[in-house]
Formats: structure tokens, sequence, C-alpha cells
């Protein structure tokens, strides 16, 4: 950052693909915010060969804005895209936008200031208070809620975040300095906040308006690949292999709650009902021990009392889910083993999340 006082410069990083009839709105309107706020800026323009010529069409208007074109023929995506902008920027403060105008220009200096002010990363979040999401389909803002709540449930370290799936945000440069991104991520945001050297993210409301022109990107493939780069950074982050561990833990436990239940209902002539309540606490305490000196050795930073007890609470929510299914299906007539093995799976990723997130959080 520069000296105090002094504002740092900014580079707007804008990947492109088919954006031509945008550009021309988009650069009057980040020149006009930012000059109107003090701040030296330049555009950083990454196009991946556009056939309507985006590239060429912003070389032309680099001759009244500071702007910087790259013209990629043989890469393609969005987070390639970005990293590059990054290492060709000058700026301070690295500023990422899309081209397609539904993030509003007006909104950079608020973003910019949020970093002056002590953030490493900024965030425009159509999903804290005062943001908002205009004119789309309730079933496309199920898939954005759903693929963030996913994404912040597998991934821990954004689970404070609120739209870690933003396409607009800014950051200081060291944030990403020296960081090895993935460039075919599917959110390049998500990457850096998973990946980044940063200690505060600050939010801001925005509105995430239409479209001018252009396509929208979103479809089938767009949320597979989306479904990839989750798995990736889970891996990346080491919480695939907790998960890995928290499984093979819980298998173990369905052998100890499989082998007691059959030993209570067959040996013991107890209730089919009933003998599941003993059976789940001796699993429990099974899982728990095998969980806390294994899958999550390296964040037993809680007193062993309340990692105990909470790792009751997630059970007892479990528990809620298992006997949920298991008791309609033995009344429906279905074997009591096998039914109790429908209700292990659908509370497994109950349990997880919540001692992830709280028991060893």
């Amino acid at each position: 950052m520069p000296a105090e006082g002094a504002k740092p410069k900014v580079s707007v990083i804008v990947p492109t693909y088919n954006e031509r009839e945008n550009l021309e709105e988009l650069f009057r309107r980040v020149s006009e915010a930012l000059s109107g706020a003090g701040y030296g800026f330049e555009i950083i323009v990454v196009d991946d060969d556009s056939p309507d010529r985006t590239w060429e069409y912003a070389m032309e208007l680099g001759k009244e804005y500071p702007v910087k074109v790259i013209r990629r023929r043989n890469e393609k995506g969005l987070s390639s895209a970005v990293i590059r902008g990054f290492n060709e920027a000058s700026g301070e403060v690295l500023v990422v936008m899309d081209a397609d105008l539904q993030h509003p220009p007006e909104k950079i200096p608020e973003l910019v200031e949020a970093i002056e002010k002590g953030a490493d990363v900024a965030i425009a979040s159509r999903y804290v208070p005062g943001g908002e999401v205009k004119n789309w389909y309730w079933y496309r803002k199920l898939i954005s809620k759903g693929a963030i709540m996913l994404g912040r449930l597998a991934l821990p370290k954004i689970r404070n975040v609120k739209d870690p799936m933003s396409g607009f945000f800014a950051l200081r440069r060291e944030v990403v300095e020296g960081v090895e991104l993935n460039p075919i991520g599917f959110k390049i945001l998500m990457e850096i906040l998973v990946k980044g050297r940063y200690k505060k993210v600050v939010e801001v409301p925005f509105t995430f308006g239409l479209r001018r022109a252009g396509e929208s990107k979103l479809g089938g493939k767009t949320m597979v690949a989306y479904l990839k780069h989750v798995y990736r950074l889970m891996h990346w982050s080491g919480e695939l292999d907790r998960l890995i561990k928290f499984s093979i833990v819980g298998t173990s436990g369905v052998f100890v709650n499989e082998g007691f239940l059959w030993l209570f209902v067959s040996w013991l002539g107890m209730s089919k009902y009933i003998a599941n309540i003993p059976a789940t606490e001796l699993a429990i305490l099974n899982n728990f021990t095998w969980n806390d000196l294994w899958t999550f050795r390296d964040l037993r930073t809680a007193p062993l009392w309340r990692r105990l007890l909470t790792f009751h609470i997630a059970a007892l929510m479990g528990v809620v889910v298992q006997w949920l299914v298991y008791a309609p299906l033995v009344y429906l007539g279905m074997n009591y083993l096998l039914a109790n093995l429908f209700g292990i799976g659908a509370s497994f990723t109950v349990r997880f999340m919540f001692n992830r997130n709280v028991t060893w959080g």
C-alpha cells in the first residue's frame, strides 16, 4: 500500500468474451467512478479471442481510457483470465469485475475504501443486508443459494462469508502474491478465500443487475464445474481427507451400532424400537473417541468435556434424523437392520457438518 494519506493505484481486471457492446459504457463508468474519487487506475481487459473482436474495440477505446488489452488465443477460462490480469496489474489494489454491467462500476470506490480502512478482501455481496438480485427466476436463486451453502459447509474457511461466489471484489495485491491459484477453478474468489493470505474480509452490499448484452453463463456444465471445484478445494485444504476419515470412523460406528442392536433384540429380547437407543449411544462413544484421536486431532482447542458435549448434540441431531427414517421403514415392514442402515446414512451429512464447524470448529 502507498504511504499514509496517499491513495492506492487501482487495477480493474475485466475478463471478457463477446462483450464488445458493453465496453464503452463500462470504461466510461469505471473512469468516472475512480477519477471522481481521486484514484489513479488502469483497466486490464483479458479477452479470450472473442469472435466479436472485443479485444480490438478495447484497444480503440484505449486511446481515451487507461486500458491494457491482453488477447489470449490459446487459453480460455474466467479464472485463468483473472490470474493473468493479476500478473499484469501494476496497482496496489486489484479489483475483479465482469464486463456485462451486472456489476455497477460506481461500487468500486466503496470496495477500495474498505481495503484502505484495513480489509484485505472486500466483496461486493448480494446476500448481506442491503444487497439484492434483480429479476432472477426462483430456481436460479435456489441454485445460487444452494451452491453457496454447499461451499460454506464443505470449506470451513469461507463459512462466515455470505457471498463467496461473487465475481465482483477487491483485494490487496499481497493476498495473492506467491499463491498458486488453480486456473481451471470455477469461481476465482472462492479459490482466493481458501488459498489466499489474508486476515480480514469485508462484504459491501450491492444490487446484482440485469445484463445489457451477451448471454448468461449459467448451465449444466457450469454447475458440474462448480462441484468439481469444491472437490478440488476440499482436497487442497485437507477437508476431503478429513471427510474420508470421518467416514471410516462412521463405518466402525455402524458395526458397533448394528452389532449391539442385533444383540439387544435377538439375545436380550428388547423391543426393536427401544433397542436402537443404547446401540446408538455406544456407537456415539466409539465415534467420538476415534474422531477426537484421529479425524480432528489437529483441531482440538476446546476442552474435552465441551467436545464430548457438542459431539453428543451433533449425534442427537443425527439420531433424530436417523429415527425419523428408521421408525417409519420398520413400521412399513422393512427389516430393522436394513432400516437402521438407511437411517445412519441420512444422518451422516448433518453430523459431519456440525462436528467440523462446531465441535472441532
